[in-house]
């Protein structure tokens, strides 16, 4: 009850405050309000630009080992490329290999891939392409959802039948007006028969990879047309999904090691000549480089809303000033001090979150701005760290105010004027 009346209190003094003194506390709270402001737009920019990064690398799959010739390098000092350059590509045999002898996976493809392909269809033709060849697994390890027809089957992909499930460009581009499904193209001088088309998604932020520009055909049909090697320019990818009881996918990333190992009769002192990497390095990497970037920018907001702490500070010394008479009347009825520390400490809070809410109202509305393919979306933990900021603002603001108020003598206080 105590408490109760104390919010009323603080609130009815509050705004008393912000309406016989309008432009004062407005011009004092503009501190708090660009603060807050400034803080709260720098996160919200750096959180919607991780995750429309991630968004945009979602093409490489999640819970997921790549058995690769080269490691990713990137955030670990310099690359010594050299070391890598005369490994050997993983190949198909070595696919077989471990889609025989793996436990600890729920699914395993290979894929390669060229990009810069023509596809033609009487006199309709589509450039620049990514034709993918690879197996029929390769569904169960990333997401290929098709509109319309069907995806090779695990028949046509062991036999290397020349069948191909198109993209949403190449299919519009190739058939303006007609159904792709049924009907013949040729890449390469090959004739291949469409089977499929896949569902659009739609231009990513960093312009990374999609199915929209790919073609995909049997990893065997592929073959036929580039050698899978270092001759061919062409790098194959063994990619393994791995158990979601496999925290970490330690046991997975074990029992690989292992098997390519065997597989290549590796001696036990000689070094890996294959790289597993884990795609969600490239996330956590990004993750850790926006942390920075947003600490940084929250020091330089912070600095904001310090400013804005100084004019609640200001704003709470003229007030009690101005009332000090009130407080010698409130405490010859017997307010006790906590109550007015409290009246004057809420009011501080009060004032300082109405600036901060102002300041996510701006942010709010900065959302609504078109940015084009980056979605700027104010999240409620962003909310709340702006009016928590604010709060603590106004406490610490108002603290020194609100304990002078406390301590002033009643009979001193009710003869000011």
């Amino acid at each position: 009850m105590l408490v109760l009346r104390l919010i009323i209190e603080s609130f009815r003094f509050a705004w008393n405050a912000l309406r016989m003194n309008l432009l004062r506390t407005t011009l004092s709270l503009l501190g708090v309000t660009i603060g807050i402001f400034a803080i709260i737009a720098v996160f919200t920019l750096v959180d919607s630009l991780e995750k429309s990064i991630k968004d945009s690398l979602s093409f490489l799959g999640t819970n997921n080992i790549n058995v690769e010739k080269w490691p990713y390098g990137f955030g670990g000092g310099p690359y010594p490329w050299w070391k890598y350059l005369q490994r050997p590509y993983p190949t198909y045999d070595e696919f077989e290999f471990l889609s025989e002898n793996v436990k600890h996976a729920q699914a395993i493809t290979i894929a390669a891939s060229r990009g810069g392909i023509i596809a033609k269809q009487g006199s309709s033709s589509s450039v620049d392409l990514s034709l993918v060849g690879t197996v029929y697994e390769h569904q169960n390890v990333y997401e290929i959802p098709i509109s319309t027809g069907r995806y090779f089957t695990p028949q046509e992909a062991e036999a290397g039948r020349n069948v191909v499930v198109l993209g949403s460009r190449p299919a519009k581009e190739l058939f303006p007006t007609g159904e792709p499904i049924g009907q013949d193209i040729k890449i390469k001088g090959l004739k291949y028969h469409v089977i499929g088309v896949i569902k659009e998604e739609g231009e990513s932020f960093m312009g990374t990879p999609s199915n929209d520009d790919n073609i995909y055909m049997p990893f065997k049909s592929f073959t036929k047309i580039f050698y899978s090697g270092a001759r061919g320019g062409v790098e194959p990818s063994i990619t393994v999904k791995g158990l979601e009881s496999d925290i970490g996918l330690v046991e997975l990333e074990s029992e690989l090691r292992g098997l390519m190992r065997k597989k290549r009769s590796l001696k036990p002192k000689e070094e890996d000549d294959f790289a597993l990497n884990r795609p969600e390095a490239i996330a956590n990497f990004i993750g850790s480089t926006f942390d920075v970037i947003g600490f940084a920018g929250g020091i330089i907001g912070g600095f904001s809303i310090l400013v804005g702490g100084f004019g609640i500070a200001n704003i709470m010394f003229v007030s009690v000033r101005e009332r000090t008479n009130i407080i010698g009347i409130q405490k010859s009825l017997g307010a006790k001090n906590y109550f007015i520390l409290f009246q004057f400490l809420f009011e501080s809070v009060f004032l300082s979150v109405i600036g901060g809410g102002f300041g996510i109202i701006l942010v709010w509305l900065l959302s609504f701005i078109n940015l084009g393919s980056l979605d700027l979306v104010l999240t409620f933990s962003n909310i709340a760290l702006g009016l928590g900021v604010s709060a603590a603002i106004g406490m610490a603001s108002g603290i020194i105010p609100a304990a002078m108020a406390a301590r002033l003598d009643p009979v001193i206080a009710i003869r000011t004027q």
